[in-house]
């Protein structure tokens, strides 16, 4: 298993981004869902934790395999999506990923929010996470993939109308005010022999990737989010959800077989898939039981967002 904590700074306070990530998850989930792909939100409703207190749970669908490289793409079944499950009971949350014929597959965030520049080490109150496992990352000057790239979301150029906010500089991280810190403990394991490092290594990658752009987003964005309350942008959050399963449903209902005579994930794999996976030491499984609420106390085989 590979564990690394990412600590990613904005020039928000730890109150506006709770507004501002419900408000870039919807937006953003919303743009990259189409031909086909996308994000399917499944529920979204109350819940609460004896020790968090309350909170939201989201369960979504994932349809990405055609972003998948082709040596993944080699053992994976036509009809493939991942299920996300996040708990959040801000400013701490838990998110995780499955892939249900995939049981040695497994990915876990924990993200806990602060108002500082990252220079907590044990924000997570157990174990610090060794340093060489910790990276910061910039959302002013560290790459993104090209595709991703908007001008209108390039924090050197942005400037905030609303809150007088922007452009950000070399050295913000250490000066600016306000500034908070997003940490996030990742763990990702895919036990396959031959498979686990490169694997492991390409979630990483991507995560990475996803993080920048998401809190970039959520900063870029301000003066279309700041000012809603929880209200007012759990109602735009409702708006786009439906506006992005139409979108998933629809392209998918033109491209393939409708969603009701889909097969199911562990039928939906060829006899040579499956063979294959068994050679790997993969043993196939029907995928668990989504009506379960309750937060899990660790890593799950078959539980695998960042947000």
């Amino acid at each position: 298993m590979l564990m690394k904590e990412y600590r990613i700074c904005m020039p928000l306070t730890v109150d506006e981004y709770r507004i501002g990530q419900l408000y870039m998850i919807s937006k953003h989930s919303c743009e990259q869902s189409g031909g086909g792909e996308g994000v399917e939100v499944m529920r979204n409703e109350s819940d609460t934790h004896p020790q968090y207190g309350p909170g939201q749970l989201t369960e979504k669908r994932i349809y990405l395999s055609s972003k998948l490289p082709s040596w993944i793409k080699a053992f994976v079944p036509r009809f493939f999506y991942v299920t996300e499950k996040a708990w959040n009971f801000y400013p701490y949350t838990i998110t995780e990923y499955s892939v249900s014929f995939l049981p040695k597959f497994s990915i876990r965030i924990e993200t806990r929010f602060e108002n500082n520049n990252g220079d907590n080490d044990n924000v997570f109150g157990d174990t610090p996470t060794p340093a060489e496992n910790v990276s910061f990352l910039d959302i002013l000057s560290d790459p993104i993939p090209e595709k991703h790239y908007k001008e209108t979301e390039d924090l050197s150029c942005w400037q905030s109308s609303k809150t007088g906010r922007g452009p950000l500089e070399k050295g913000w991280r250490e000066e600016h005010k306000p500034i908070m810190c997003s940490y996030k403990r990742v763990q990702c394991s895919f036990e396959v022999y031959g498979f686990q490092t490169r694997t492991e290594d390409f979630i990483h990658k991507n995560i990475r990737d996803i993080l920048l752009v998401g809190h970039r987003q959520a900063v870029a964005w301000i003066d279309e989010w700041h000012g809603l309350n929880l209200e007012e942008v759990r109602e735009y959050e409702h708006a786009m959800q439906e506006k992005t399963n139409s979108k998933v449903k629809s392209n998918q209902n033109n491209t393939g077989p409708p969603a009701a005579s889909r097969p199911a994930f562990s039928r939906s794999i060829s006899v040579t898939d499956e063979r294959s996976l068994k050679k790997m030491g993969v043993t196939t499984a029907a995928m668990s039981d989504p009506s379960a609420s309750s937060v899990p106390h660790g890593p799950l085989r078959l539980n695998s967002t960042p947000e």
